[in-house]
């Protein structure tokens, strides 16, 4: 097992990887140890050299006595990269590992070329987090085991993975009191906030959008508006996404890290080209209301469609946008996708796309084509759009 020795403790860490690729230093929260990532390695292995740490009194790492601090840890840090011979990486790290990450920027800036922070953030509650040290330190991890995996992992994954959130409870109390409790008095005491400003390094941001311990609002927020020019991905995730996010995790460490500035312009010139098509046919408000709505589940799919649907082909000349109108009504018809159908009848009769004679040709046809019963249905649910647009236009 690879030590690496700094002031007389012990710091396990592990490197994996191809030798030729960039250096990622992966750091841990409060709680877990290099496990934490597991998940993550397949995805991100591809494109990085892996160098994990268990945070001093985490893991096999040493757990001495007293308060630890985030200038004794982010030199640990620099003592693991030291023994790997790993001169300098982007690190990403998730609570804990992330304010030991904004610390070694400031602390050793050479050794630091870009920071992913992970639900975390620079400032704390010490009072919540003296009384947290206290317990542990009175009555071991077991007092707080329970409400540390209520935090970690959202209630649906833990009660989907209940082997995962068990796994973790039992890490928590199997850790070392005193380990646990020094790391929390560094982050009961860290001054972060008022220094991160400093960091020049490119950073992103990742929140869970179910995460209660760090949430965006009061603390990704902070980040993002006191580091000049980062970067914001929020994740459907609690306050582990390596557990609960790998993959979308993952993704989002190469976008930032391993960015491919020609393709990203290919597809954000797509998009744009596919939104002026989208606009015209279906209107400003519902667009806009389509996009405020994204969520980190459905993001990559409403920039897919708009990219390839309403750009290639909505974009396409063969066709008029009356033509295509009437053929989507007949196809959403045949394939029952009356959510589809009732956007595009709403949106053609509100926008002069067709008139009211043109759609019910549309079902008549249909009916002989499709069949009856799903004539019938889009009757009446073209029925009822009518039927509001008449009485709005009141």
């Amino acid at each position: 097992m690879p030590f690496a020795m700094r002031d007389g403790v012990r710091l396990y860490w592990k490197l994996d990887g191809a030798i030729d690729k960039p250096p990622l230093v992966l750091l841990n929260s409060i709680g877990t140890d290099m496990a934490l990532w597991d998940a993550a390695l397949p995805p991100l292995l591809g494109g990085f050299r892996l160098l994990r740490i268990d945070a001093r009194g985490h893991g096999a790492s040493d757990a001495p006595g007293g308060d630890y601090n985030m200038a004794m840890l982010a030199d640990d840090v620099a003592a693991v990269m030291d023994a790997a011979g790993v001169a300098a990486a982007a690190v990403a790290g998730v609570s804990l590992g992330g304010m030991i990450a904004m610390q070694l920027a400031l602390d050793h800036p050479s050794r630091v070329s870009a920071l992913a922070l992970i639900c975390t953030s620079a400032a704390m509650d010490p009072a919540a987090w003296k009384t947290r040290i206290e317990t542990v330190r009175t009555q071991g991890t077991g007092a707080i085991a329970e409400m540390a995996v209520g935090r970690f992992l959202s209630a649906r994954f833990a009660a989907q993975h209940p082997e995962i959130a068990d796994s973790l409870k039992r890490a928590i109390v199997a850790q070392s009191d005193a380990g646990y409790a020094g790391a929390g008095a560094a982050i009961r005491d860290m001054t972060l906030a008022d220094r991160i400003a400093a960091i020049t390094v490119p950073v992103l941001v990742v929140t869970g959008d179910v995460d209660v311990s760090t949430p965006l609002v009061g603390h990704g927020d902070r980040l993002l508006a006191t580091l000049p020019g980062s970067r914001h991905v929020e994740l459907a995730s609690a306050h582990l996404p390596p557990i609960e996010a790998p993959a979308p995790l993952a993704t989002a460490l190469h976008r930032f890290l391993q960015p491919d500035a020609a393709k990203d312009e290919a597809a954000d010139a797509l998009f744009e080209a596919g939104l002026i098509n989208r606009r015209r046919v279906l209107g400003d408000a519902w667009v806009d209301s389509s996009l405020a709505a994204r969520t980190p589940f459905n993001a990559d799919f409403q920039a897919m469609i708009t990219r390839i649907a309403w750009n290639e082909v909505w974009g396409r000349p063969g066709l008029d946008d009356r033509t295509r109108r009437l053929l989507v009504l007949a196809i959403t018809v045949s394939l029952g996708r009356w959510e589809e159908f009732a956007l595009h009848v709403r949106a053609g009769l509100s926008r002069g796309g067709f008139t009211r004679d043109e759609l019910k040709e549309v079902l008549m046809q249909t009916a002989i084509y499709a069949g009856v019963p799903a004539a019938n249905t889009a009757f009446a649910e073209a029925g009822r759009i009518i039927a509001d647009l008449d009485k709005d236009s009141e």
